[in-house]
């Protein structure tokens, strides 16, 4: 048996349903690798299977929790609370959370914590950033020297971004960071460093870890802890509202009735019908192709699955105008 063949079988359950590896949720939620092992050892927050070969195998139902259970934690719940919900008490509490939450989190500083051996020391020193930093919307919540400390307390601060300074970062170090990125509870985390290869760079960015070259002052700091926060609003805001084990939205059209849509002629000199008919066409052959990708595409699966959703309801909402135009123009299909 080749390897793609090998790597489909591990991508499809025993009843046939599609799996996604780590890599791809990782991916598709924002969630790091590591730090879903974490939520998964610490909160049983989703119980993925296992392939033949050991492999973590995610299933869509299990893609929707996580992306929800980030969508809260973004927004200010603790891990522990809604782990254990229900997929369908996750959509609830999150029903409107980007509407509301997010313009609520505008109106307050970036909550911001700092590891490291020197980084603390520099902010206390300067009054401005760690007192007043709310004018400028950063606030310094928690700044750490001790780890122990670190792992006390910063869990119970509301962290909207965790800053760790390494001097020094190597290959070995980056799952001991994802850990204390997971223990914080921080959405994003920025790593200061000194010295690191490039592979390890790379490395780290794949994890959703930023890093930044140091030397870094006060007001530099908040800059990146500003911009990294808005990012990951942005992104919240955009994404909130696909769910990948959600069923597609049934056609209103099928393509016998598109192709009368586009031969009819309108009642009125205009190409409307036909340049929705070309739409949703449009749409209907992108939709098949994603579906086709999450098949054919073993790492990028989860992905296409979302582009999958997203085309669908793309596709639904432009039906829905092109119903109501066939209506006006009362075209027979």
């Amino acid at each position: 048996m080749d390897n793609a063949h090998r790597l489909l079988r591990e991508t499809a359950e025993p009843d046939g349903c599609q799996t996604y590896r780590i890599g791809a949720v990782a991916r598709l939620t924002g969630i790091p690798p590591d730090t879903l092992r974490v939520w998964e050892r610490r909160y049983a927050v989703v119980t993925p299977v296992r392939s033949e070969a050991g492999t973590r195998l995610y299933r869509a139902e299990d893609v929707s929790r996580l992306n929800l259970i980030k969508r809260l934690v973004d927004n200010g719940d603790a891990i522990s609370h809604v782990a254990r919900l229900t997929l369908d008490d996750l959509r609830e509490r999150a029903q409107g959370l980007d509407s509301t939450a997010v313009s609520a989190q505008e109106e307050r500083p970036c909550r911001v914590g700092v590891l490291g051996p020197s980084l603390p020391a520099m902010l206390a020193l300067d009054r401005a950033s760690a007192e007043a930093g709310a004018d400028d919307g950063v606030q310094f919540a928690g700044l750490f020297t001790e780890e122990a400390t670190f792992r006390d307390r910063a869990g119970q601060l509301g962290l909207d971004v965790l800053v760790l300074e390494c001097p020094t970062l190597h290959e070995d170090q980056l799952r001991h960071l994802a850990d204390l990125a997971a223990r914080s509870g921080a959405p994003r985390t920025l790593v200061i460093y000194s010295y690191a290869s490039r592979e390890v760079l790379a490395r780290l960015e794949s994890q959703h870890m930023v890093p930044k070259r140091a030397p870094v002052d006060a007001a530099e700091l908040r800059r990146w802890c500003q911009a990294l926060l808005g990012t990951g609003r942005a992104a919240a805001a955009l994404f909130a509202d696909f769910d990948i084990s959600a069923p597609a939205p049934a056609r209103l059209f099928d393509s016998a009735a598109l192709s009368r849509i586009a031969a009819a002629s309108p009642a009125v000199k205009c190409e409307c019908p036909h340049h929705l008919v070309q739409l949703v066409s449009g749409l209907v052959a992108f939709e098949t192709y994603c579906r086709e990708c999450e098949i054919r595409n073993v790492d990028d699966a989860a992905l296409h699955a979302f582009l999958h959703a997203a085309t669908a309801q793309a596709r639904a909402t432009m039906e829905l105008a092109l119903a109501r135009v066939v209506e006006a123009e009362g075209i027979e299909v």
